[in-house]
């Protein structure tokens, strides 16, 4: 169906306030999941994010690799391996943990930001020391291997990128301050920590789902709002759960960092950034201390 010039218009208007808001504002966005295997979602994400920094926002973004990693993996006849929802990662796993996140990934997503007329830069954890971290150790009988914990954000290289007006692109592979190694970090808790360090308005995680549901069957039942105090009595009653517990617990952590807003929201949904930051409608979950007048 056509969308009428007056359409067009109201949709400009909904978005005036947020623009308005948000503008000079530090967003750190998580970016991963399907929207990095699908060239449309790829080019709406990269759409989305280059019309957010034309229009004031301080973009940051911060993505994982997982299939890059996975397929690279496979060629050099290595087996991926999983313990908890990590990476399992040896020596040779992290070499082409590092190889694909901080060259392959990361250098494309500049590349695609610079073509499209953003001015985009590179970096990942070992920048600046920008991510330290120390071998990851939950004291839950399982070995990791070379998955960091961070234990320290220096976030000036990222702070004097965003005073350039330049995107900063941040892969997640970390500086080892209690080895002489490089450390693989969950994007999603690399994305929090980041956004705490920068003082960050908002974080946002594009995920495969819609959000938090009441009914996990029911694309329908998405829960639009959650406060950091309601989440563990989600989490025992079995509405969260699996994959999307250290998703919440990745913004709860940020919200109680001084991070104002987090949200998770449904990166199979082309332009979802958009509708989740300029629309009254949303697109997401979004968890949040207080409303703020």
């Amino acid at each position: 169906m056509a969308i009428s010039e007056l359409d067009r218009a109201k949709v400009i208007i909904e978005a005036l306030p947020y623009i308005q808001k948000f503008s000079g504002k530090i967003v750190v966005i998580k970016y991963g999941g399907n929207a990095m295997i699908s060239q449309e979602l790829f080019d709406a994400v990269m759409e989305d994010i280059l019309l957010l920094n034309l229009v004031g926002m301080k973009v940051v973004i911060v993505h994982g690799g997982g299939p890059e990693i996975n397929t690279m993996l496979k060629k050099i006849g290595k087996e991926s391996r999983f313990v908890n929802g990590l990476r399992y990662t040896d020596e040779e796993t992290m070499d082409v943990v590092q190889s694909v996140l901080c060259g392959k990934v990361n250098k494309e997503l500049v590349a695609t930001i610079n073509r499209k007329g953003g001015y985009a830069i590179g970096l990942c954890g070992l920048d600046g020391c920008l991510f330290e971290a120390k071998r990851l150790n939950k004291n839950d009988g399982y070995d990791y291997g070379l998955v960091g914990d961070i234990v320290r954000v220096n976030p000036e290289v990222v702070l004097t990128a965003l005073e350039h007006n330049t995107i900063p692109v941040v892969s997640t592979v970390a500086l080892g301050i209690d080895e002489e190694t490089s450390y693989n970090i969950n994007a999603d808790t690399a994305a929090a920590e980041l956004a705490k360090a920068l003082g960050a308005e908002k974080l946002v995680l594009l995920t495969d789902t819609r959000g938090v549901l009441q009914d996990p069957g029911d694309e329908s039942t998405l829960i639009h709002v959650i406060r950091p105090q309601e989440v563990q009595g989600y989490i025992d009653s079995g509405i969260i759960s699996g994959g999307m517990i250290p998703k919440i617990q990745c913004c709860v952590s940020a919200v109680a960092g001084g991070v104002k807003r987090t949200h998770i929201i449904d990166g199979r949904i082309p332009h979802s950034i958009l509708i989740e930051m300029l629309t009254d409608s949303g697109a997401g979950t979004m968890i949040l201390e207080k409303e703020e007048r």
